[in-house]
Order: structure tokens, then C-alpha cells, then sequence
């Protein structure tokens, strides 16, 4: 079915000043992807009030909405309910699509700016049936501007919503203040965390035993999490903002021991917080863009002292411990509070507070990369955005222990608009007393980010282990093809109960439900993830091609079938095991 939708309707500025001129200038008209000018200039300098660049589209073929991080939630929305998406440097990013009932691209909408604080939605009005969209600027201005420019990019084409998510990021890369940093390698492979099996209680003796476990098993580093720079394991942040080593006091000694065991080092910072209990709290009394957190005083970025000590306590520990790398947490509390002092004053060099984020963490990344260049920088969502990309090279999945689904969506919602930079899962955890193939799940839905995994390894039956090793192994082997194949998850309503991915002539494909296998052309190698719980699975074949050989894995790694198959056109049974994995390998002779 190739349905066309109308263009878009009434596109217009609403909510200019009288001293205010706006202007919308096409600059690109090819193919279905417009690209405006937003330029809106003043007479003289002023703090601008909200303005809304609004359109509507026909609701012709829209199945549902996407938008960075609506989980479960990408149904239509009417437009009488639910508050607007926030967009700015550490929450989601500025773009939202439209897609069809054959995962096609019905529109996508983005806007170049990335860093400042927008408002955008595309809600469904019952009276006309139509998607009425917008895009709202000067959401937080807290200081005067003449000129402001941006760019609005709008996909009409018929192609599938990935792609056209996949190009936005791409477009994103094109802008100077959203160059993406450099990823080494290491951020590209398995990690252990101590999180979930630890939390803040963290034994060192046993973590370098988990580590040369971990590491046997295929995981190349650790991210020691909560825990390490205090005894205190209230689940707290009352201590943090000193990040002094008191349950490890010889972290040098102790990161090097972690290095014997063949493992690379990272460090958990809550980076905003600033705990009651700390001496940094004394030193920073009235530098916080607010006191009243739930969890701990929040440090204000526009103050360049705050800046300096920030950057001092990273770079300290890189150089001074041999770090490999860093888990900056929390970024997203670096917002405006309802006590949060306005305006560029009382030493305060920034009155923006993103723009003081963008420039912390800039210096941050910079003065990193010049000791380490390989450094690995660990981002979470909902700050997984295009401008912080310019930072970190590893983007994880937000938390959602025990949660294999979530992960899974998690992870292709990350991964369509992160071009290089690494996704990574949420950490695998589980309960010890859950059933094997239960627990596989768990890992085999990570399979197209990089896992992440958070268990007590010396506490793992045998069949647990040989079940992460199978699978480690066998995602550290085709980890070119899941970290630089193209990607395509399919049906963001059944959360994405297939995904693919294919570079050269290998394909894999994961199947998450009991839903088809579809073969769309006959690669050299293809495998596929029975990630369910089924023990059947059903290909079907776009046309035919050729005779494989056909092996059969169960979670565990074992061989259960070695078969010769035909791929002819048409549908196929297999009998796979819960969580296996088919090997297809095409018969050239």
C-alpha cells in the first residue's frame, strides 16, 4: 500500500512582540524533506516571550506517535490531553514522528536547535481529524537577544520511520555546535556494573573477584557505581559533592588490581549534587540553583568557580587513579527550579542554564580527551539528545531492572538517533531463583545495544554462566554487525517485536513475540534470535533463496538440530528452543 498525505497546511509564527519580526525562509524543497529558516529579529534587545512555529497535517495513515522517550506510550494523542514534550540539552531531543500502519513515515519534524528548552507535540483535533503540530521558542529566556536563528526540518517522504529518524541524526551532525565526539572502542563492548547487585553496600574484595569472572565470561570493563566515595548506604546523596574515596582510600592500588584482572575502570559521579554532609556544601553556600531536591542541593553551572571545581574532580581522578572512563549521572536536574535565581549576575557568567551545561560539559569532555583521548563517558536517559553526543560516547538505556521489554525499546528508541555513539542496556539483573530461560531473556533483548550486566557472578548457578557466556560470546563475535550494521526495529506499538540489522552479507534478525520471521533477501549468513519463550519459529521467505545450513542453539550454547534447509518462497516451522539461535549459512556449491 503506498499512501500519500497532503502537504503541510498553514505553517505560520504565532506569538511575535510588536518589536518582533519573524520570518520562515524555505532553504531545501527535494524529495519531501523542507527545510525552513526560523530567523526572528528585534528592534532592539529584549527577553522575548514564548513564540510557536504551528502547522497541521491530515491524520491520513497515522498509527501512532514517536517521540525520544514515550516508552509504552506512542499512541495518537488528542489534543486535549497531556502536557507538551520538553526539549533542551539533557532532556530528549527536539524531534517527533509521525508514523503509518506499515511503519511508514507519515512526517517527521525536527529542529536544529538541541541546547535551549523548546515545547513541541503533534496531537490529533477531533473536529477536522487533523495532526496539529508546533514547535515553541523562548521557553526559558532569561536574558535579552536582537537575533535568533534556527533551522526546522520537516520528512514527508514514504520511507520507514527509522530511516527517516536515522537521517535526522545525521542532519544534527551537520550543525558545528552538535559535532558528535570521538567513540573508542572500548565503549563499544560489554561492561559490568556493580548497581544492582551491590548498590551503595560495595565489597571490594569481592567486586575484583566478580571482575575476573566477568571478564572470563567476555566483559571488558567495569562501572563502579554508587558506593565508592562513601561508607554511608542509605541510598543517599547527603555525602556527595567532595567524591573522596572513603571506602576505597588507595583507589590507585585498587583500579590497577582491577586492570590485573584484564578489565577497564569507570566511576560513578552524581555530577549536580552537592550533599548537606559534604564540605563542598559549605564551600558552595548560595551557588545551587536550588536547595529544596529531594535528594541533595544542586549545583548552579553558571558560576565559573563551580565549573572549575567540577572539571578539577574528573580530571583529578582520571589522572591520579588511571581511570579508563566515567558514569555522569543525573544531568538532567541541571534545570530551572522555582527558587532558582534569574539573570547573568552576582558572578554568574551564563544566565542560561543549558548554555551553562553545554559549556560545562564541553570542558569537561575537552579536558578528558587530552589526558585519555580514549576516555569512555557514560550518559543515561533522558539526556541522550544530539548535544550530548558532543560529550559522552556511550548512551545507556534508563534504568528498568528486571524489565527485558523496556530495555528492548529502550534501546532501539536510543539507537535511531545516536548515529556512532554507543547504546548501551540497561544492566541485566534478575532473581536468583528465576527459571533459566526466563533469566536468558533478559540478556537476549539487549542484543542490539551493548549489554550491560549486574549480577552476583559467584553466586550464578553453572547453567547461568554458560548461558552468559554463550551469549556474551556470541555477541562479542558479530559485535560489527549490531554496533555498525544498519538497524531497523519494526512495530513501535508491539514494541518493537522484531528488529534486524545487516552490514555486507550478514543479517540478524530478532524475533520477541510470536509474530513471523520475514527473510527479505538471501544473505550469505542470517541469524535469528528466537527471543521468546515459544519453542517454535516461523520463517517466511520473500522469494527463494537457495539451500542453507541450518545449526540450532539453545540459550546455553548447546546444539540441538543441524539441518540442510531450502529458503523457497513461503513460510517454514522450526522447532527452536526457548531463547536459541538459528544459524543459517548459505550453500554456495
Amino acid at each position: 500500500m503506498n499512501i500519500t498525505t497532503s502537504p503541510i497546511e498553514d505553517l505560520r509564527i504565532k506569538g511575535l512582540q510588536k518589536s518582533m519580526n519573524g520570518t520562515l525562509t524555505k532553504v531545501q524543497d527535494e524529495e519531501g524533506v523542507l527545510i525552513y529558516d526560523l530567523e526572528v529579529t528585534c528592534d532592539n534587545q529584549i527577553i522575548p516571550k514564548p513564540i510557536t512555529v504551528e502547522w497541521k497535517i491530515p491524520g491520513v495513515n497515522v498509527k501512532g506517535v514517536w517521540k525520544p522517550t514515550t516508552d509504552f506510550n506512542k499512541r495518537i494523542q488528542a489534543d486535549w490531553e497531556l502536557d507538551h514534550m520538553e526539549s533542551r540539552i539533557s532532556i530528549d531531543a527536539p524531534i517527533i514522528n509521525l508514523f503509518g500502519n506499515e511503519d511508514s513515515n507519515v512526517l517527521t519534524f525536527a529542529c536544529s536547535n538541541a541546547i535551549n528548552k523548546l515545547e513541541m507535540n503533534a496531537r490529533l483535533r477531533e473536529e477536522d481529524n487533523c495532526f496539529y503540530c508546533h514547535i515553541s521558542f523562548f521557553m526559558e529566556q532569561h536574558y535579552a537577544l536582537k537575533n535568533f536563528k534556527t533551522q526546522i526540518r520537516l520528512d514527508t517522504r514514504p520511507i520507514h520511520f527509522s530511516e527517516s529518524l536515522k537521517e535526522v541524526s545525521k542532519w544534527w551532525e551537520s550543525f558545528e555546535n552538535l559535532k558528535p565526539t570521538h567513540v573508542p572502542a572500548i565503549a563499544k563492548m560489554p561492561l559490568y556494573s556493580t548497581w544492582y547487585q551491590f548498590h551503595q553496600d560495595l565489597d571490594c574484595n569481592l567486586l575484583l573477584e566478580e571482575c575476573k569472572l566477568a571478564y572470563d565470561l567476555g566483559y571488558k570493563a567495569v562501572i563502579i557505581d554508587d558506593g565508592w566515595q562513601t561508607n554511608d548506604n542509605n541510598r543517599g546523596y547527603d555525602y556527595t559533592g567532595d567524591w573522596k574515596p572513603d571506602r576505597i582510600p588507595n583507589m590507585k592500588e585498587y583500579i590497577s588490581d582491577i586492570h590485573k584482572t584484564g578489565m577497564k575502570a569507570a566511576l560513578w559521579y552524581s555530577v549536580p549534587f552537592c550533599g548537606k554532609k559534604s564540605e563542598a556544601y559549605k564551600k558552595f553556600k548560595g551557588k545551587f540553583l536550588t536547595e529544596d531536591h529531594r535528594w541533595a542541593p544542586v549545583f548552579d553551572p553558571r558560576y565559573p568557580e563551580v565549573r572549575e571545581y567540577l572539571i578539577n574532580i574528573y580530571t583529578n581522578a582520571l589522572k591520579d587513579w588511571n581511570l579508563d572512563g566515567f558514569k555522569l549521572d543525573f544531568i538532567d536536574d541541571f534545570r530551572l527550579y522555582k527558587d532558582t535565581p534569574i539573570h547573568k549576575e552576582n558572578g554568574r557568567d551564563y544566565a542560561s542554564i543549558n548554555a551553562a551545561v553545554d559549556r560545562l560539559l564541553t570542558d569537561v569532555a575537552t579536558a578528558l580527551q587530552a589526558i585519555n583521548p580514549d576516555v569512555f563517558i557514560e550518559f543515561r536517559q533522558k539526556y541522550t539528545g544530539p548535544a550530548m553526543r558532543k560529550y559522552g560516547n556511550m548512551f545507556r538505556a534508563f534504568d528498568c531492572p528486571g524489565d527485558a521489554t523496556m530495555n528492548r525499546i529502550r534501546i532501539a528508541d536510543i539507537k535511531m538517533l545516536c548515529g556512532n555513539t554507543a547504546v548501551h542496556s540497561d544492566m541485566v539483573t534478575w532473581h536468583k531463583n528465576e527459571p533459566l530461560e526466563i533469566a536468558s531473556l533478559q540478556l537476549i533483548n539487549t542484543f542490539f545495544g551493548v549489554p550491560q550486566l549486574s549480577i552476583f557472578l559467584s553466586k550464578a548457578t553453572a547453567e547461568e554462566k554458560k548461558m552468559i557466556a554463550f551469549y556474551t560470546n556470541y555477541w562479542n563475535e558479530n559485535a560489527d554487525i549490531f554496533m555498525n550494521g544498519n538497524f531497523t526495529p519494526s512495530k513501535p506499538l508491539a514494541n518493537y517485536s522484531t528488529k534486524r540489522i545487516s552490514k555486507g552479507n550478514q543479517t540478524i534478525i530478532g524475533i520477541y513475540d510470536p509474530v513471523v520471521a520475514t527473510i527479505e533477501k538471501g544473505d550469505e549468513t542470517i541469524h535469528i534470535l528466537n527471543a521468546k519463550l515459544e519453542n517454535q519459529l516461523i520463517i517466511n521467505s520473500s522469494s527463494n533463496f537457495g539451500s542453507y545450513n541450518c545449526t540450532i542453539f539453545n540459550c546455553q550454547g548447546e546444539i540441538t538440530s543441524t539441518q540442510k534447509i531450502d529458503l523457497k518462497k513461503g513460510v517454514l516451522a522450526l522447532h527452536v528452543p526457548s531463547c536459541g539461535i538459528i544459524k543459517l549459512n548459505k550453500i554456495t556449491s
